[in-house]
């Protein structure tokens, strides 16, 4: 057998030149033109990539034109699927050529991106790897996680699951706490700083969430090539540091420009940790655990003056942010005890690990990156802008999430405004009318049990999710959506109309924030859950952090113009300008509650989505029924005597030439 080999790999290079040297521009262009048109909702870049590299060649016979009528369906489906999602590794001998290649067909395919349909350059960049023969990447040899497989975050003990989701909740609670504890103290600031215009010294709160937006943007991406864990230290190290500087300022612009650069490290909490959670909760329990997980940030607008002001009242603003130094430096040993919990990162990581132990340079994942650091950098980089200016979900989503976000981080404004100088209220005693805020997010957490048999009682009316069948679609979520946002805006008008004159009693404006919490609570918790739903485990976290962006940049612009407001309409009439705001925007969730299915079915991304899917299932089924045919094969062969020893040695034989000839296709393209 070893003696034959160098004959076949000879046959197989005499054959690829023959049919390299017979091809014509003629026969090219007749070539092409036989080629049906993709069909709608095919991949166009796949399909650019087979005329440009040809198909990958499997067998001997690949090498030579076969008659249309001879090809196998099967086949072809296969072909199709393996040029969609190329995921290989090239073996040593020819791993500088490779690497050429590979490079120019970066360049090509850029121009072919640019071009193509968005949807397609999203998919495409963010899950291809490289583009070499089939051969090269047996389903056998793909790394999967095993239903049981302990590496899976999924199947991680509870208590650590638990202790990963109370880390990320408390880091994240921390960076939030930071940007409105300033609101505490602005008072002081002015005085430290001579400063007379409130607004301006409101730009510590402003440049924070301008911060946090522009974070979302670079942070998010940045996990999925790095993984989770990386981006959260690094981040978080860097934010921890920062409060330094704040801390000591001498000048107010000092404090505003910091404030900025360390928002933008600490955006990581924010735009990842949902992501975290996600990676390590099913199904069946995400919106517990992303309940559970919410407790801390959404108490952390909340939080925020109430300890800024009594820390700030009794040993001054500076005091305020050493405070918050503290907190951070506990978050950052918290999650310095947790592990990598992103999937592709961890699969990628045992790829490498299989091919350094075994020697077998075929173990593969979907998740190897066949483009460059900086390629793949500049289209996760663009992607929530991308997915934001084309998908009609998220331009409903990110006017009624950011005005929602906005009118909450208003109320920073107002409550002072209506309790400190309307009611004559100190700073620390004004932290305190936040409480009806805080238990309205408690009160809508802690009902997540009645929330989740809602969405399943709905949900079996609902249609079953295209991309998981077991569950209903995302739209079931669309009805809590639906209540929280009806009771945002009740709770908001509601305020308005009790919060003055000063003669009534001020715990019913503070009472009426519990609605106006457990509105916000609900739009934001069951929010993050339908998109991650909607698009789920590749674009989420691209979706969340567009989402993200529109919001913060929102929620940094309403406090700007919050006092002019207030003084010019009274908080009465400002108060119900904003409430009425958010009863329009009731029918923003109510549309995707009634109609959201239709609307999915719209999206090219999520189409796409859903293309890719049906493909991995149907490599799956193939890869069993080729299981099945090789032990068929092999029960016949060991009950057979000699004739089946000698068909084995045959399947032996057309499978080594068979891997030559991919070898040589690989060199080829």
């Amino acid at each position: 057998m070893a003696a034959a080999l160098p004959d076949l790999e000879k046959q197989a290079t005499s054959l690829a030149a023959a049919s390299s040297e017979t091809t014509t521009t003629t026969t090219t262009t007749q070539a092409a033109a036989s080629q049906p048109l993709p069909p709608t909702g095919s991949n166009i870049i796949s399909t650019l990539e087979e005329h440009a590299y040809g198909r990958p060649i499997t067998t001997v016979q690949d090498l030579v034109p076969e008659p249309a009528s001879e090809l196998d369906d099967e086949d072809d489906d296969e072909d199709d699927d393996d040029d969609s999602h190329s995921h290989s590794h090239s073996s040593h001998h020819s791993h500088d050529d490779d690497d050429n290649n590979n490079n120019n067909n970066n360049n090509e395919r850029g121009d072919g991106m640019a071009g193509g349909p968005i949807s397609r350059h999203l998919t495409h960049t963010a899950t291809h790897t490289s583009i070499t023969s089939a051969a090269s990447r047996p389903p056998d040899f793909e790394v999967t996680f095993a239903p049981d497989d302990p590496e899976d975050p999924r199947n991680w003990p509870l208590w650590y699951r638990a202790y990963t989701v109370l880390a990320v909740s408390y880091a994240t609670w921390v960076v939030v706490l930071y940007s409105t504890s300033y609101t505490a103290t602005v008072s002081q600031i002015m005085d430290e700083f001579d400063i007379t215009s409130r607004p301006v010294a409101t730009l510590g709160l402003t440049t924070y969430l301008l911060g946090l937006a522009a974070g979302s943007v670079v942070v998010a991406p940045l996990s999925e090539v790095y993984g989770r864990r990386v981006v959260y230290l690094v981040c978080l190290g860097v934010f921890t540091v920062l409060i330094v500087p704040c801390a000591l300022a001498k000048s107010l612009g000092v404090l505003i420009g910091v404030r900025f650069v360390g928002a933008l490290f600490g955006s990581a909490l924010i735009s990842n940790s949902p992501g975290t959670v996600v990676d390590i909760a099913g199904h069946e329990t995400l919106a517990l655990c992303m309940s559970w997980y919410s407790i801390a940030p959404l108490n952390g607008p909340v939080t925020g003056p109430l300890i800024g002001g009594y820390v700030g009242e009794g040993l001054g603003w500076r005091w305020a942010n050493w405070l918050a130094l503290i907190l951070s430096g506990v978050a950052f040993v918290m999650v310095a005890l947790v592990k990598e919990t992103y999937a592709p990162a961890l699969l990628k990581r045992k790829a490498e690990r299989l091919r350094k132990e075994t020697g077998e340079e075929r173990w593969w994942c979907r998740h190897d990156q066949r483009v460059s650091t900086a390629a793949l950098l500049r289209a996760n980089l663009s992607r929530p802008f991308v997915l934001a200016a084309t998908e009609p979900i998220l331009w409903f989503f990110n006017i009624w999430i950011s005005i929602v976000y906005g009118i909450l981080y208003l109320c920073f404004v107002a409550y002072p405004i209506v309790f400190t100088l309307h009611r004559g209220w100190s700073v620390s005693q004004t932290g305190l009318s936040f409480l009806g805020i805080g238990v309205g997010t408690l009160l809508a957490i802690s009902l997540e049990p009645a929330w989740r048999r809602l969405i399943d009682r709905v949900g079996v009316r609902r249609r079953p999710d295209p991309l998981d069948p077991a569950r209903a679609g995302p739209e079931a979520t669309a009805l809590v959506m639906t209540i929280g946002a009806c009771l945002t805006a009740a709770g908001q008008l509601a305020f308005s109309w009790t919060c003055l004159p000063a003669s009534l009693s001020p715990l019913v404006p503070i009472a009426m924030g519990v609605p106006f919490g457990m509105g916000n609570t609900l739009c934001f918790v069951y929010g993050s859950h339908y998109l991650a739903g909607a698009y789920g485990a590749e674009h989420a976290a691209s979706a969340l952090a567009g989402n993200a962006v529109a919001r913060s940049v929102v929620g940094a612009a309403l406090p700007l113009a919050g006092t002019a407001m207030y003084d010019a309409l009274t908080p009465r009439w400002a108060g119900t300008l904003l409430g009425g705001m958010e009863v329009v925007l009731i029918s923003v969730p109510w549309a995707f509650y009634k109609y959201g299915d239709r609307i999915r079915e719209r999206s090219p991304v999520i189409r796409e989505m859903r293309e890719e899917a049906m493909k991995r299932e149907r490599r799956r089924e193939r890869a069993e029924a080729r299981k099945a045919r090789v032990e068929m094969r092999r029960l016949r062969g060991e009950g057979g005597g000699n004739a089946g020893r000698e068909e084995a040695a045959g399947e032996k034989k057309e499978e080594e030439v068979r891997e030559l000839a991919a070898a040589q296709g690989a060199r080829m393209a």
